[in-house]
């Protein structure tokens, strides 16, 4: 029995024949037109949010806006790629993304937030935090990088301290990325087999897998305090991380009135 071909409609025609299309087409031997045609739709969508953002930026400029984006998530949730698709086309010198390292000894005795309060946008600037002040609500307590006591005393104070930066005339935006058990396992062996990628797994990824109820306790915990009318946390389902870096772009452009 001849198998039926799938009937292409103008708009998946259009796709095929776009200049993303065709580089996805002739990428591969074996052609799947299902994916190619995912792929070529997720380029497009993506190319139209980040013209948008490109404006969002121009408006940040031109009014002297603050704006801060703190990306959380469990371990190869797929943080970095948002940011990276994000900031892609923007002007470097008025944005910047922050991923700290763990803090000095003279750090340790100071502030917890001080640091943080370093990095915060001047006026016309943008901060992406790769990882945030939140390290304190879930990877500290779960590893045991802090005391008990450190953990409480962050979480009676980081409620204020993000009410002070709003009040500060800053746009502050707090996006967790949520991925499975089995989607976090998936990612780590697929980084593993990778040798350029080698470099993303540390001690503290190794754990994850066997900490993942310690990090759910916390984690749960953490929304529950910090999940406040004036800034809500965006939980982006990043199974999916194409979906999820297209969420998270939507969700950022929708926040800010740059129109």
């Amino acid at each position: 029995m001849k198998k039926t071909e799938k009937t292409l409609t103008e708009e998946e025609l259009n796709l095929l024949n776009s200049k993303v299309g065709l580089k996805a087409l002739f990428r591969n031997k074996k052609v799947n037109i299902n994916k190619v045609l995912t792929e070529t739709r997720y380029e497009a969508e993506l190319k139209s949010l980040q013209t948008e953002l490109i404006k969002l930026q121009n408006w940040v400029i031109k009014n002297n806006k603050k704006i801060v984006i703190l990306f959380e998530g469990r371990d190869a949730a797929g943080k970095g790629g948002a940011i990276r698709r994000i900031t892609e086309y923007l002007n470097p010198r008025h944005i910047k993304i922050v991923a700290l390292d763990v803090p000095t000894n003279d750090e340790r005795n100071q502030w917890f937030f001080q640091r943080y309060v370093k990095q915060l946008p001047k006026p016309g600037e943008m901060v992406l935090f790769d990882r945030s002040w939140y390290n304190r609500a879930v990877v500290e307590p779960v590893n045991g990088f802090c005391t008990d006591n450190e953990y409480k005393v962050f979480m009676s104070q980081v409620n204020d301290f993000e009410k002070m930066l709003i009040q500060s005339d800053t746009y502050l935006l707090k996006f967790y990325f949520s991925i499975t058990k089995e989607e976090q396992a998936s990612r780590f062996s697929e980084i593993k087999r990778n040798p350029l990628k080698h470099w993303k797994i540390t001690a503290v990824d190794e754990k994850a897998q066997e900490l993942w109820d310690d990090y759910t306790q916390y984690k749960d915990a953490m929304f529950k305090t910090t999940n406040t009318p004036e800034v809500p946390w965006v939980i982006i389902n990043a199974n999916h991380k194409i979906s999820a870096r297209l969420e998270a772009i939507s969700r950022f452009l929708a926040a800010i009135p740059y129109k």
